[in-house]
């Protein structure tokens, strides 16, 4: 940067800066569709450990585990002294370094400081959690979703904050005399304030980096929500400036304090100032922390190479007599095991549970548009639930409006007194668990011309790697979880269906595919679906680990095959209840059903506690492999994928929505401060988008404390997600190299990436651009065209 630049060109900087900086920061998306996000979405980028010392900077939590985990794996022998070895010579260090640190904890996080640090150290006025508290008043009422009775004001975010806080006197009342009428005199554009909160605080481009971070992190969840709206316009093509308008926000605070902290307190920033310059250097113990993470991974390639040691289970050649298509997702795994032990003339497929059709779909007199695809997508298909509108629009808006009478502020009190014991009986009904299930609503219909369901039926098949061999019954079965009293309960449903179950994704497909104007047009396609073929759809509960079979298309089915999938169907469900019952606290098989029904649990299942790797390969590699209910298992035959567009979606789609949620998984149990929702018992909505551990304060993101340990020990390792793909490595190489971003997680770090040999089964890891093995030979990466 030029020194002499002139100020309107370094604010046209600023701006640049200011973008980059918001893009540090990941989205939170709200609760009614929780999805995981990668919580350093921001960084992947950049090598892991540059990450862990730009974030230990600004504060923005670890992203290595503690030392405590890492000693407790190694004397428990989950770490090897193979991996302490290899980790500690990547990072320059002696395996006998890395075992002394664990006897340490490590020092304690100290970020760059900001303004409003250095005067509470001044003043020994708590200025850091009284910004927090005030900005939390206000972001909870502009950001109410339909919670709120009166909602807030509507404008952009900065209009909306400078409304508020020009009228908010707790500021003054705090100490900061003036603030309400500095707001006041504040400019009304966002990017105008902006400029001169920058000139006053002698911001440059060469400290705005980190410090527009630093004061990113400080605005916690609330900066992540206003991210997760910034980042969905982004991908839909269009702009979203909140983040922005609320860096400004917390900036006014900083021009503020400054002025309050008299000369003493500009000199102070000025010393401060200037480290925000310094270049991101990690430290020698953030390499020790990173050396310990290296090793914990390690052991995880390792345990997976050992899971899939020895001949894979022989294909048969002998068209099944059942197929079923389950979601990738960990929870799938056990139910697909136990299925095949059940039958073995049944046969099991792993694909993304949205099943390759990404809709927004209307509920029966709804008028909300769910997205039931992975959040990357922008879902443009439109589907409906058919039945008698007009009437259940009645009865559904007459049922809410009872319920906000029942609730407002005037008739609140007098409902309670008068109706409030006619409720004793459905309280203690509910109360029990003896709540009644809702009926399944009338088959979704797909809105799409002959030629598009062609196309979407083609495209899904090639993808399932199902083209030909098709069984008499084909079961497409999505999943979700059945739980009550849950604010988090979406982050349990299907991730690849947006954080909702995958019950309508599934009929779609069943229908699509039954549908006999298609199958017509398939043929052309090379693909010949048998005319006794018929495919009908499902629904897993994860809590239950019931199957629930839909009636749309059970009529066609011949009653053997009906009658013998059923009878697999409850044999695989208690096999799993039994296996899952020991690995929950006060587990029984025979009441797992209950917890979901539950309101005080607070654990009704693990979710994807535990997802450890990602394996896309036919199933005869993971056939009768117990691997714990922890990885995705994604059906891939390479042999019918010759152009390698197969291979390019599952990289760039399922593998990355794999990666969030492990990475979520991980955040939430390295740096639960930053990135996890806290203690359950202390929740309480807010806006409708989001959870605060208490009543005010920051907004929590990731996930709650209960979903990640069982009150003695993790159930969640921290440790990177292995993907392993069986193909040709250069067929595996090759699509690295047309998808970059993708590539940039395993090069800097974030994933591991393994080829498995499919005549073999010898396991090879990629590192530095290549796959090495034992033998010592490498398949290097191809040029860029």
């Amino acid at each position: 940067m030029n020194a002499h630049m002139s100020w309107p060109g370094q604010i046209l900087e600023l701006f640049s800066v200011a973008e980059q900086a918001i893009r540090q920061i990941p989205p939170a998306f709200p609760l009614e569709a929780t999805v995981a996000v990668n919580p350093w979405l921001g960084q992947v980028k950049e090598d892991r450990l540059i990450a862990a010392a730009r974030l230990a900077r600004v504060g923005g939590g670890r992203i290595f585990l503690p030392r405590q985990t890492a000693a407790a794996m190694i004397a428990a022998g989950d770490v090897l002294p193979e991996d302490l070895a290899a980790a500690a010579a990547a990072h320059g260090m002696t395996p006998d370094a890395l075992i002394r640190a664990t006897q340490e904890n490590g020092p304690d996080p100290d970020p760059l400081p900001t303004v409003a640090d250095l005067v509470q150290k001044a003043s020994g006025i708590n200025w850091p959690d009284l910004i927090e508290e005030r900005i939390g008043l206000w972001a909870a009422a502009y950001f109410d979703r339909g919670q709120a009775f009166w909602p807030a004001p509507g404008g952009s975010a900065w209009t909306a904050w400078r409304a508020f806080a020009s009228r908010d006197l707790t500021p003054d009342i705090a100490g900061l005399s003036g603030f309400s009428a500095r707001v006041v005199s504040t400019p009304t554009d966002a990017h105008g304030t902006f400029a001169d909160a920058c000139r006053v605080l002698g911001i440059t481009p060469a400290v705005a980096g980190l410090y527009f971070h630093r004061l990113l992190t400080t605005l916690s969840g609330w900066g992540q929500y206003a991210r997760h709206l910034g980042w969905v316009a982004e991908r839909d093509g269009t702009h979203d400036g909140t983040l922005f308008d609320l860096l400004t926000v917390r900036l006014v605070w900083e021009v503020a304090l400054l002025d309050a902290g008299g000369n003493a307190g500009v000199h102070a920033w000025e010393r401060a100032r200037s480290d925000y310059a310094l270049p991101v250097k990690p430290s020698i113990e953030t390499t020790i922390d990173a050396a310990l993470q290296a090793a914990v991974d390690r052991s995880g390639e390792r345990r997976l190479a050992l899971d899939l040691a020895g001949n894979s289970a022989k294909a048969s050649l002998d068209r099944p007599a059942i197929q079923a298509a389950f979601c990738i997702d960990v929870r799938s795994e056990r139910l697909r095991r136990a299925l095949e032990a059940s039958d073995q003339t049944l046969r099991t497929i792993g694909f993304a549970g949205f099943f390759g059709l990404p809709v927004l779909h209307h509920g029966h007199a709804s008028d909300i548009a769910e997205a039931r695809s992975p959040i990357l997508l922008s879902p443009q298909v439109l589907t409906t639930t058919p039945g008698d509108e007009m009437s259940d629009r009645i009865r559904l808006r007459a049922v809410r409006a009872w319920g906000r009478f029942k609730r407002a502020a005037v008739s609140a009190f007098a409902f309670v007194e008068a109706a409030g014991p006619l409720y004793v009986a459905k309280l203690l009904h509910d109360g029990l668990g003896h709540t009644t299930k809702a009926a399944a609503e009338s088959a979704p219909r797909l809105d799409l011309p002959l030629g598009a369901r062609i196309d979407a039926a083609a495209g899904i098949l090639h993808a399932m790697s199902l083209t030909s061999g098709f069984a008499r019954l084909v079961l497409i079965c999505g999943h979700g979880a059945t739980v009550t009293n849950a604010p988090h309960a979406s982050a349990l449903q299907c991730g690849a269906c947006g954080g909702h179950a995958g019950d309508v994704n599934a009929r779609l497909v069943a229908a699509l595919l039954n549908d006999r104007d298609v199958r017509i047009g398939l043929v052309d396609r090379g693909i010949d679906i048998p005319d006794d073929t018929h495919f009908i759809a499902g629904l897993h509960d994860t809590v239950s680990d019931n199957v629930q079979l839909f009636e749309d298309w059970l009529s066609a089915v011949p009653a053997r095959d009906l009658d013998r999938l059923v009878a697999a169907l409850r044999r695989a469900s208690g096999l799993v209840r039994t296996e899952r019952a020991v690995t929950m606290p006060r587990g029984r098989a025979e009441k797992l059903a209950k917890r979901g029904q539950d309101w005080s649990e607070l654990r009704p299942e693990w979710g994807l506690a535990g997802c450890r790797a990602f394996i896309a390969a036919p199933r005869s590699r993971t056939a009768g492999r117990d691997l714990g209910g922890q990885v995705f298992l994604h059906d891939y035959d390479w042999s019918q994928d010759r152009e390698a567009a197969t291979l390019d979606l599952i990289l760039r789609a399922p593998v990355v929505v794999a990666s969030w949620i492990a990475l979520q998984y991980h955040g939430s149990a390295v740096a639960p401060d930053t990135f996890g929702a806290g203690n359950k018992l202390l929740h309480n909505v807010v806006g409708g988008i989001g959870i605060l551990e208490g009543n005010g304060g920051a907004l929590r993101v990731g996930l709650p404390m209960q979903s990640l340990q069982d009150g003695a020990a993790l159930r969640h390792v921290p440790k990177r997600l292995v993907v392993a793909v069986e193909a040709p490595e250069a067929m595996i190489l090759d699509v690295l190299r047309r998808q970059p971003d993708v590539r940039a997680l395993f090069d800097n770090g974030w994933l591991s990436l393994a080829s498995i040999d499919g005549m073999t089964g010898l396991i090879r890891w990629y590192e530095e651009g290549k796959f090495t093995g034992r033998e010592g030979t490498v398949t290097p990466i191809p040029a860029a065209a």
